[in-house]
This record gives C-alpha cells, sequence and structure tokens, in this order.
C-alpha cells in the first residue's frame, strides 16, 4: 500500500504523476488521503506525524515516510524508474540535480503569489508591490526555462526524466499569473506533458480544480 497526503494540484501532484509514470503496480495500490489547506485539519491529521512543516507531500510507502517533494520524487526514481532516474555516474546528472532544485525555487514564487492573490480573503489585501516583484521574478525563471529548452523536447538531452516531473505543478499554475504568449517553447514544453498518459491519468484523478477561482489574477492596483 502507498498512501499519499495530498493536496489537489499541489506540490504533491508532482509525485501522483510520478507514480503514474513508474505504474501503481510495480509499487502496490494507492490510497490517496487528501488534505485541506489553510485548515486546521492539517496540522491534526497523520500529516504532522510525517512532515515536519505539516506540509505536503508526504508519502508512506513499503515502511518508509518522507516528505518534500524532490526528495520524495528523487527517492522514488531511483528505487523503481531508473529510466526516470539520472545516477551519479550519468553525463546529466548535474544538470538533472540542478532541475530539481529550480523547480522549487519557481513553486516557491508560485506560492508567493497565492498567498497573496488567493488566501488573502478580505479586508486583508495582497501588496501591489509585492505581487509586482513576485511575478517579475517568476517571469525570469520562465525566461529561463525558454533559453534552456531550446529544441530539446525535455529538459535534460538525454529525455524525459523525474526532473520533467517535478515540472508538474510549476505548469499548471503559471498561467494563472504569467500569460503565456511570450513563451511559445514552454507552451510547446508543457503540451507535451500534457500528452503523456500517465500525467492524463493523474489529472483524471484530480478531476476539476477549486483552487483557483478565476481564470487570471493581475497584478493588483495600488
Amino acid at each position: 500500500m502507498i498512501r499519499l497526503h495530498h493536496v489537489q494540484y499541489g506540490r504533491s501532484f508532482r509525485v501522483l504523476w510520478l507514480l503514474e509514470e513508474i505504474g501503481l503496480d510495480k509499487i502496490g495500490p494507492l490510497e490517496i488521503v487528501e488534505h485541506q489547506i489553510g485548515t486546521r485539519e492539517m496540522a491534526q491529521s497523520d500529516l504532522a506525524r510525517i512532515s515536519p512543516a505539516i506540509r505536503i507531500p508526504a508519502i508512506e510507502v513499503d515502511g518508509l515516510e518522507m516528505s518534500e517533494s524532490g526528495a520524495i520524487v528523487q527517492l522514488l526514481a531511483e528505487r523503481y524508474a531508473p529510466e526516470l532516474d539520472r545516477p551519479a555516474d550519468h553525463p546529466d546528472r548535474a544538470a538533472y540535480l540542478q532541475w530539481i532544485g529550480f523547480a522549487e525555487t519557481q513553486a516557491s514564487l508560485v506560492e508567493n503569489l497565492n498567498l497573496q492573490l488567493v488566501f488573502l480573503r478580505p479586508p486583508a489585501k495582497p501588496s501591489p508591490v509585492v505581487v509586482k516583484l513576485t511575478v517579475a521574478r517568476l517571469k525570469q525563471t520562465m525566461r529561463g526555462m525558454e533559453a534552456q529548452l531550446g529544441d530539446q523536447p525535455w529538459l535534460l538531452p538525454s529525455g524525459f526524466s523525474a526532473a520533467d516531473v517535478m515540472m508538474g505543478f510549476n505548469l499548471f499554475a503559471l498561467p494563472y499569473y504569467v500569460p503565456m504568449e511570450d513563451f511559445p517553447k514552454l507552451r510547446a514544453y508543457a503540451a507535451r506533458i500534457a500528452e503523456r498518459p500517465a500525467h492524463r491519468r493523474a489529472v483524471d484523478r484530480e478531476g476539476r480544480q477549486r483552487f483557483y477561482a478565476q481564470d487570471f489574477y493581475p497584478v493588483p492596483e495600488a
């Protein structure tokens, strides 16, 4: 039994998608424990025992308990899907680790915008200055991806890997804050990801998203 502590289309989507890429027949039945972000439920659940930060994802598999999506993705790929891993002697190893770290750098900016524009409720107001700066930083990460992708279909020259899986949460959230018209390579990359059968299965498990109340969140006026 695999137990995944999960929030719909949150960072734990990375793990859900990776499990689909690996194939649940290789690991075991999947139980998804869906949490309500922003409520006391998370602190009162088993998540608090597994995740020191009381955040998703957390996973229980083969007697092992882990949190932190990057660590989980690396370990699962190493153990169950060597074709998605890049071991220490692989020429793409450094780039593989770099992209896994980059995914969290980018995701932290998305999280900041989520806090400012989605979680804050009246009478609290988002800071236009903070939002503007964060969107600018997010755009810079996207420009970096656009340049690095070049004509490659995936992040690494050697092909699809768990580093691409780390982008699952990011690519879902980016269009809510940044218009994608200026990023044709990134759009094409996202389209290739969406076409992967394992990604489609993960999306089918998620269902209609329930987090964002509008299609795009502009920088608020001062």
